[in-house]
């Protein structure tokens, strides 16, 4: 079997309808300032740590994290609509999230799929949308309580995700995605999938990735490039051992990145 490459952890904050301007732009600076003071983590092979703020602070917030050398930051949005302009009031273009010099943008939260209606085709688009222009999609996926139950968990994240990379037709644009894996029943709701449950369906969404790469001439290894990350009620008491799995490779975090001391317990939790 293939030994797995060294793929650089990710501890993303989605910060989702909340902070204003002013809070938002301390409560990065906070967790920036304790990432500098970590002395454990953030070396080789590296750990990144990524904001994805509200639209309406993204540019000062990407500005802030720009000259930060104590490990990389990714800032992005929290969505992104897929033509590059037009008649769409209240959403914001790729051109848009890189102009406030934002280089990502989550796409597929389960929350735009369920609260927002978004179907696979528009999610799909969205995703084309962001690797033409360059930007790194996070496409998120993940299954209901009712799916869970009626033991669909795989069906399910199967189909977001080959709905999701359908526009995407050569394996290098492959290669430009992350991808989260949430299931719904555990996003604020405090339960958590257990370590086995969770690294059961990122395995099997590696495996799937395999095939996707094959099919656009690549070679299966290729999904060993890939980050998948979790997402679901992570908070610094759980994530060692969940982000101790062979195919988890970091956190989408939800409430607990609202807390710069819980998100920075996460970091040092995953290290």
């Amino acid at each position: 079997m293939t030994e797995p490459v060294n793929r650089t952890p990710l501890i993303a904050g989605n910060w989702k309808m909340n902070t204003t301007l002013e809070s938002g732009v301390a409560l990065a600076k906070n967790i920036l300032e304790g990432v500098a003071a970590i002395d454990a983590g953030f070396s080789t092979p590296g750990w990144e740590i990524a904001f994805y703020p509200p639209a309406t602070s993204l540019a000062l917030v990407a500005d802030l994290c720009a000259g930060f050398d104590a490990c990389d930051v990714l800032v992005g949005a929290q969505n992104m609509h897929a033509e590059d302009s037009g008649a769409f009031t209240g959403e914001i273009s790729a051109e848009m999230v890189l102009s406030c010099g934002a280089g990502s943008v989550l796409l597929g939260h389960s929350e735009r799929r369920h609260v927002f209606n978004e179907t696979d085709a528009e999610i799909g688009a969205k995703v084309k949308a962001a690797v033409d222009a360059a930007i790194t999609p996070v496409l998120c996926v993940g299954e209901k309580l009712e799916e869970r139950d009626a033991d669909k968990t795989m069906e399910v994240v199967a189909h977001q995700l080959e709905a999701g990379i359908e526009g995407l037709t050569e394996a290098e644009q492959l290669k430009t995605v992350i991808v989260a894996y949430e299931p719904v029943w555990a996003i604020g709701t405090g339960r958590t999938a257990s370590p086995a449950q969770a690294q059961e369906v990122h395995g099997f969404l590696r495996k799937e990735l395999g095939k996707a790469f094959e099919k656009r001439g690549g070679k299966a290894e290729d999904r060993e490039t890939i980050r998948i990350l979790y997402g679901g009620s992570v908070k610094p008491d759980n994530a060692s051992e969940l982000l101790g799995e062979t195919d988890i490779d970091g956190a989408l975090v939800g409430g607990a990145s609202l807390d710069a001391q819980s998100f920075l317990g996460i970091c040092e939790g995953s290290n």
